[in-house]
């Protein structure tokens, strides 16, 4: 009898390989995301010496914000990236992507301009370089989610998937400390600030490189998703990596499940109705508006509002806490479930985010708000952070996950945009004899009180995916249609 050339027994370290490669994605998301952080005061001086026009803070809030447009860009292409040409190629394109954003941040003078002029067609070359960038990360946050879970056992797809959260918050906390260290290279310098604004942003920005050239290369060595390669009736291609990763007995098994899920190429978006649309949507509009990312893009500056000293350095703890906070996620989204997590999250954000605003309104010692916002990051970490990805690769039907994540994440993206360009502007407002402590106050208060309504939201209309297989989720979804399948709006 001939033996099968398939795996009797999956191999744990092929499936933890892949997944490692994959979420060095998820650290370039969160390593692009926060290197504006240290950057963004060397910059705005840099820019503030231009002859030719005046770098107001509304072009300070564009430039920071300016990697976002692209990441919108990225995240509404990614389906289509996704669908045709497959999950992997499309994360090549994004490491490549990532790559040409470092060199060019740091030298946006390439062929057209002076080095060292500040000019305003060299504010367009870098930002159009970071918009670039921008892209990648929006192709990355859509497709490393839906790699991760389109690969993994259901047993532990919520724990792979969540870490790539923890590699978008490892990804930050590395950029954190290369930002400190380049800064800490020059202290002992008289001139460390002159150089600061004029070379030390720049190493900011190319220090990317290097991870960006590294996922690059090793994407090409892991292979496509199964599901991917059954939409493509690569079925014996699908089976080989399913056996890899489950048994050849458990990976048929699957194989099946996901051929009967697959009757059609592609399915119209609302096939499954328009609740399934509306949940991922809104839940990745609620992770923007909490406001997480004003607080990730300006901690520097935050800090140094309430007083703390050395502020990069504080930024660096905020950075460790986010990270552990991350792994409470990581080590328990498959015992206590996605729901508790979020709404958990939620009403401890909103605790944090108030301790914040009141402390700007009534006299406290500095230690409070600096412990309020430790508390609304690291709850953030431990549910919105990481259970909103676990959602948006798991909550869609198998037929249209490229089209809907796509659209999920680009709404994301957008809020994601709308919070960090808005809040400096909100952060700074004054109210008479409140002064700026009016706009410190409000923002934070917007914030508290949105996360309460999070959590209602979460509590009343999203399921629990815990335990179940992707094709189990697609029935869900085809069950609740049923009724309106009929009138349900063709989309492609």
């Amino acid at each position: 009898m001939q033996s099968s050339p398939y795996r009797q027994t999956g191999s744990p370290l092929y499936l933890i390989s892949i997944v490692l490669v994959a979420v060095i994605g998820g650290l370039l998301f969160g390593y692009d995301t926060a290197v504006i952080s240290g950057a963004e005061k060397g910059l705005q001086h840099f820019f503030q010496s231009a002859g030719d026009f005046v770098y107001t803070d509304g072009w300070h809030g564009f430039t920071t914000s300016s990697a976002l447009i692209g990441c919108v860009i990225g995240a509404l292409i990614s389906g289509r990236l996704a669908h045709r040409f497959g999950r992997k190629k499309s994360l090549f394109i994004a490491g490549v992507l990532f790559l040409l954003s470092a060199l060019g941040s740091y030298y946006p003078e390439f062929l057209f301009f002076q080095k060292g002029v500040p000019t305003k067609g060299l504010l367009m070359a870098f930002n159009g370089y970071r918009i670039l960038g921008g892209v990648g990360v929006g192709l990355a946050s859509a497709i490393c989610p839906m790699y991760i879970a389109e690969i993994a056992p259901a047993r532990k797809r919520g724990r792979l998937v969540s870490w790539n959260q923890f590699a978008i918050i490892f990804g930050q906390l590395v950029v954190y400390f290369v930002n400190y260290l380049i800064i800490q290279s020059h202290a002992s310098d008289p001139n460390v600030v002159a150089w600061t604004n004029a070379i030390g942003w720049r190493v900011m920005f190319v220090s990317e490189a290097v991870p960006a050239g590294l996922f690059a290369l090793l994407i090409l060595l892991v292979p496509e998703t199964p599901r991917y390669l059954v939409l493509r009736k690569q079925n014996e291609k699908a089976l080989e990596i399913l056996s890899n990763i489950n048994g050849e007995g458990r990976g048929r098994k699957i194989l099946l499940e996901i051929i009967e899920t697959v009757k059609e190429e592609r399915e119209s978006l609302f096939s499954y109705g328009v609740l399934v649309i509306f949940i991922g949507c809104m839940l990745s509009v609620f992770q923007q508006i909490i406001g997480i990312n004003a607080v990730l893009y300006f901690a520097p500056r935050i800090f140094e509002s309430m007083g703390v000293s050395n502020n990069m350095l504080f930024t660096v703890i905020m950075g460790i806490i986010n990270i552990s906070f991350t792994l409470v996620a990581v080590f328990t989204v498959e015992k206590l479930g996605r729901k508790p997590l979020l709404i958990t999250g939620s009403l401890g954000m909103a605790v944090g985010a108030l301790g914040v605003a009141l402390s700007n309104v009534v006299s406290m010692p500095a230690v409070v708000p600096v412990i309020s916002i430790m508390l609304y990051s690291a709850c953030f970490m431990f549910s919105w952070g990481p259970i909103c990805w676990v959602y948006i690769a798991e909550l869609f039907p198998n037929t249209i996950r490229s089209q809907a994540t796509a659209i999920a994440v680009a709404f994301q993206w957008i809020f994601n945009f709308i919070v960090s360009s808005t809040f400096v502007p909100m952060y700074n407002m004054k109210l008479g004899a409140m002064g700026e402590s009016f706009g410190h106050f409000f923002a934070y208060a917007l914030y508290g009180l949105i996360s309460i309504v999070a959590a209602v939201f979460v509590w009343r209309l999203v399921p629990e995916t815990k335990g179940k297989t992707l094709e189990e989720m697609t029935a869900l979804w085809r069950k609740k249609s049923i009724p309106t399948e009929e009138a349900s709006p063709e989309a492609e």
